[in-house]
């Protein structure tokens, strides 16, 4: 079996219309989690140093990173956040008709 790169994979798959629309709809669900990843990454630090920093588990970064924010708080955020060095920023926005 060939191996194909995430990116060549994930631009084929974006040109199906159905497929795009869902993957767009769920982009700002995951953006947090992206730019999470983003920063630890720029930073070399893994899920486990990460989660030392902050005094917590690597799956709770795993969850994290997934988009899975159930039970979210904002003093986990700024830990997360003091940890990569960065300031998290909270906006409501008004839904859209």
């Amino acid at each position: 079996m060939k191996s194909v790169p995430f990116e060549s994979f994930r631009e084929k798959q974006l040109k199906k219309p159905e497929l795009k629309k869902e993957y767009d709809a769920l982009e700002k669900e995951f953006a947090l989690a992206k730019e999470i990843i983003g920063l630890r990454k720029r930073q070399n630090l893994t899920q486990k140093q990460l989660a030392e920093r902050i005094g917590t588990s690597q799956p709770a970064i795993a969850r994290l990173e997934s988009g899975s924010y159930e039970n979210l708080s904002l003093s986990f955020l700024r830990r997360v956040a003091e940890a990569l060095g960065a300031i998290p920023e909270i906006h409501l926005k008004e839904k859209e008709a």
